[in-house]
């Protein structure tokens, strides 16, 4: 039965409240089924082993309406638990044009900054749908699906909401191609790993102080990507290629990393990484997270010494959203349905270009521009992000 045809139809929603347990659900269906009604809709939530049954029914034929109120009220008081009836008619009225995926990450979640984001929804003349739990660890993650306002003015609320009061907050459209296949393209530096990687080569080479030196007047902006890239990388002239290996066993992967990527792998998604780093440590990166794509600046090598030059076509801000454009071609994905992650200014480009750009405990500058951020220490916080949920992230970790 269309919603056409049940919008002047006399329905009855039956409420079941009550301690859980098995067969709540069959057995009061066997109870209607005496009385030949037809589904509308069904809900039910289980919380904290208290559920929430609301099935919605068409009316049964004339004079039988009392008779299946008294039998469901003596089946629920049979098992200990509560029932309400109430007459109406119809469907439940039509969600609004505009529909979207709100998340929400908390660390702990409080009643507070709920009630916060739930008034700015209200205020955007957004209506909350319905709402329930991602994940319960690392982090605390719900998800409202909104209807009545599109996307855009809804993440714009949102987002100045969520910094004010500490919380992170997506904002996705909803259809079809949020589990569509995706591209999810990472930085690395601070991002996938938690090294700066020119930083242990640095240390290796003894000069740390002066790569620092040079790292800050770029961020003064005395020096763009390029010259800061060269000029230290020149510092390390002279060091024995042995040293690559060394540094790859230094490499800490960020917590989360390994979750996030066999996750998304299970899930059908292609992976990859672009970096302002070195090939000579996103390439064991690539093999052994098994990624499907990596790009980064190569070091130069001669005779087993690095030169202090590199190679190839430099990996720098614009190169970065470049390459998400490369890697979306090469793996038959829309932009729409890339997802980048970043932490630095470096990276804008890159989560601006993407379908969903994710500041992952970045910069102010970076979180203000991205299309949303992660402020938690675990990147597999971002499978949230994409509705994916706790229990289906275990799921991957048994496939």
């Amino acid at each position: 039965m269309s919603a056409s045809q049940t919008s002047d139809v006399p329905t009855l929603l039956v409420k079941i409240f009550g301690k859980d347990r098995p067969g709540i659900t069959a057995g009061l269906f066997d109870t209607l089924a005496a009385y030949s009604v037809d589904v509308v809709d069904i809900e039910q939530v289980v919380t904290r082993g208290r559920i929430v049954l609301c099935v919605l029914v068409t009316k049964p034929t004339a004079g039988s309406e009392g008779e299946l109120r008294a039998t469901v009220h003596s089946w629920a008081e049979s098992l200990k638990l509560q029932a309400e009836i109430l007459s109406g008619t119809g469907d439940n009225r039509p969600r609004g044009s505009g529909r979207s995926h709100v998340t929400v990450l908390g660390h702990p979640l409080t009643a507070e900054s709920t009630a916060t984001i739930a008034a700015s929804i209200t205020s955007t003349g957004g209506n909350i749908d319905r709402i329930f739990r991602l994940a319960k660890y690392p982090v605390t993650a719900v998800e409202f699906a909104v209807s009545g306002v599109e996307t855009g003015p809804l993440r714009t609320a949102l987002a100045t909401t969520a910094a004010q009061i500490g919380v992170d907050v997506a904002v996705v459209s909803a259809g079809l191609h949020r589990r569509a296949q995706r591209l999810v393209v990472m930085d690395v530096d601070s991002t996938l790993i938690q090294d700066e990687v020119i930083e242990l080569f640095a240390a290796h080479a003894g000069c740390e102080a002066e790569v620092a030196e040079v790292t800050e007047r770029a961020m003064r902006g005395e020096l763009d990507f390029e010259q800061s890239l060269h000029a230290r990388v020149a510092l390390l002239a002279g060091l024995d290629a042995s040293v690559v290996d060394k540094v790859r066993a230094e490499v800490r992967l960020t917590p989360g990393a390994r979750t996030l990527i066999r996750t998304l792998k299970t899930l059908g998604y292609q992976v990859g990484v672009v970096s302002g780093g070195f090939t000579q440590v996103t390439d064991d990166l690539r093999e052994r997270l098994g990624l499907d794509f990596a790009s980064a600046n190569t070091l130069e090598i001669v005779d087993g010494k690095l030169t202090g030059k590199v190679t190839g076509e430099i990996v720098d801000r614009a190169g970065k959203a470049r390459l998400l454009r490369r890697f979306a071609a090469e793996a038959g994905v829309p932009l729409a349905q890339t997802v980048a992650i970043g932490d630095g200014a470096n990276d804008l480009d890159m989560l601006n270009a993407a379908g969903l750009g994710v500041a992952f405990n970045a910069k102010p500058v970076v979180r203000e521009a991205a299309h949303t951020a992660v402020n938690v220490p675990f990147l597999d916080a971002v499978l949230y992000l994409l509705g994916i949920t706790r229990e289906e992230v275990e799921a991957a970790d048994l496939a």
